[in-house]
């Protein structure tokens, strides 16, 4: 991280608004969407785990794929993992792409269902 990486990051943290920083990552990962069904990762249940330090700004994810051949799987985890670093109040993120358990349509949130048209 450069000098600069780190007053931009200031900056943000600066103008956070108030709220939990987990719920501020959880906005963040709704902004990503996977790249073939139209639903945001996170209401689509691709994220298995969200684990904050909010006293350190540390995020860690553990994350799936809607399939394991799924042509982004490489590189889909750091664009992830800049869309969490760009919350304020976040110093430091780690995206950890799992295959177990597999992901089904189960996990799915009721808006990503409703999205979807399945309900």
């Amino acid at each position: 991280m450069t000098a600069m990486d780190w007053l931009k990051r200031s900056d943000r943290i600066d103008q956070s608004s108030e709220g939990e920083l987990k719920e501020r990552v959880v906005e963040a990962l709704r902004t990503v969407y996977d790249p073939e069904i139209p639903v945001n990762i996170y209401d689509l249940g691709l994220i298995y785990a969200l684990d904050v330090d909010e006293a350190a700004g540390r995020i860690a994810i553990r994350m799936t794929l809607t399939a394991p051949g799924c042509p982004v799987a490489q590189t889909f985890p750091s664009i992830v993992e800049d869309a969490v670093l760009s919350v304020a109040g976040v110093n430091d993120a780690t995206v950890e792409l799992v295959w177990d358990p597999p992901w089904d349509r189960d996990r799915m949130s009721e808006a990503a269902r409703l999205q979807l048209g399945m309900l």
